[in-house]
């Protein structure tokens, strides 16, 4: 019997997600747990897992196109069946992806809304299958778009699957509502709109304008979720200055062995998880149920990409060489940059770093990443004047800033913690236990 597939929630919170490569064609056999497709999503590309065993029947959409989380993607049955002419008629091997139901208002079903003039023309999307009745299928994305635009969704067929209502039907609408509305329909409406090009041309010369770029799934999700963080978590911030002169020591006698390369930030990350194993209760995130106190050091490492950052997780740093580290970390941020992590390897994590040392930065601050309670700041080494057994010389310093959430950790915990760190970091040898 065939199946319908479709886009799966590879990551929470993500409401639409698109075919970036189909990993399997129609014909194809396909077994539980087989790639199927790469799914790109606002955060990253992940890998997505057949979960039917099967035939590959038909695949509805093209590698690029972008729909909502519970729309169709790929039908799937046995060898030889055919394809059901319209997808909702097959069984789903997945959630509906958090649609909902929307009922006709009151005004829209009764009579004196059928005599009432429309305020702006609908578009004439296809007809909805036979059965649909009066429900329509709204995704929570197409629902926070049309609220945007206030527009209404009552009298709208969707030209989606099943008669969903989709993005190109609230495009289409809000292209027919401005094409309706008259450019003076009022003097203060049409005011601001002719002083805008006048305004731009007495600021710009001409080709000199400035350029609209639009703005990625995962721009957008950088923004809203460091929007959400700073809003919601209670930051707060503490700075130290560690001596790395014997880390750097420490560094250059590993990789003088054949075949070894570490770089400050391995050892950085090392030293973060042992000053969890020397502090603990430090190792806690915020829920809304209580506290989670975890019993690994799972840290996030911030890697930039062309078009933003992600922060895969290494688990388990406590327990890993610091060589074992340094090729996880290299494996991780090589398939970050390449679009191959996996959605298990981009969530979770109590802690990050992010490492602006190789750019020169001397220090700044970062913000924090929900769930994860804490994020630390590395800037670059450099070289200072210091006191050694009360002589001035000249040392190299490393700042660091910790950014902490206030409702698990509070400053005196946060303190030990840093000076748990800095300790690690001023004795290198530590870390290598």
């Amino acid at each position: 019997m065939a199946t319908t597939i479709r886009m799966p929630e590879v990551l929470a919170n993500v409401t639409e997600a698109a075919v970036q490569k189909w990993l399997v064609a129609p014909g194809d056999a396909v077994a539980v747990g087989q790639p199927f497709a790469e799914i790109e999503t606002e955060k990253a590309v992940v890998e997505y897992m057949a979960e039917t065993a099967g035939t590959v029947l038909q695949l509805l959409i093209n590698e690029g196109d972008a729909v909502d989380v519970g729309a169709p993607i790929a039908i799937v049955g046995e060898a030889g069946e055919v394809a059901p002419a319209s997808p909702a008629a097959a069984p789903s091997a997945a959630s509906d992806g958090g649609s909902v139901v929307v009922p006709p208002s009151d005004a829209a079903a009764g009579p004196a809304a059928a005599a009432a003039p429309a305020a702006a023309p609908v578009p004439a999307p296809a007809a909805p299958p036979a059965d649909s009745g009066a429900r329509r299928f709204v995704s929570p994305l197409v629902r926070r778009l049309a609220r945007e635009k206030g527009l209404s969704l009552d009298g709208v067929v969707g030209s989606g699957p099943g008669g969903r209502i989709v993005r190109r039907d609230v495009q289409a609408l809000l292209a027919t509502s401005s094409a309706s509305t008259p450019a003076a329909s009022t003097p203060a409406a049409s005011a601001p709109a002719a002083a805008a090009p006048a305004a731009a041309s007495a600021t710009a010369p001409a080709g000199l304008e400035p350029e609209l770029i639009p703005t990625s799934r995962m721009r957008k999700t950088i923004a809203r979720r460091l929007t959400e963080s700073k809003s919601t978590v209670p930051h707060f911030y503490l700075t130290a200055d560690c001596r790395v002169d014997r880390l750097l020591e420490l560094r250059r006698e590993i990789n003088a062995i054949d075949g070894v390369k570490i770089s400050v930030n391995d050892l950085v990350v090392k030293a973060v998880a042992a000053a969890f194993v020397d502090v603990p209760e430090a190792n806690t995130t915020w829920t809304d149920e209580g506290m989670l106190r975890h019993r690994t050091a799972d840290i996030a490492i911030a890697v930039s990409l062309d078009d933003g950052l992600v922060t895969p997780v290494v688990r388990g740093v406590e327990s890993l060489s610091v060589t074992a580290l340094s090729a996880a970390i290299g494996d991780l941020a090589t398939r970050a940059r390449s679009g191959g992590l996996k959605q298990h390897e981009i969530e979770g994590g109590s802690f990050a770093v992010s490492n602006l040392g190789m750019f020169g930065t001397p220090a700044f601050s970062a913000i924090i990443n929900p769930p994860q309670a804490g994020i630390l700041a590395v800037g670059a080494a450099r070289q200072a004047p210091v006191v050694v057994d009360g002589a001035l010389a000249v040392g190299t310093i490393m700042t660091v800033t910790l950014s902490a959430d206030h409702r698990v950790l509070d400053g005196a915990l946060a303190a030990r913690w840093l000076a748990a760190f800095v300790a690690r970091i001023e004795n290198p040898v530590s870390i290598l236990a």
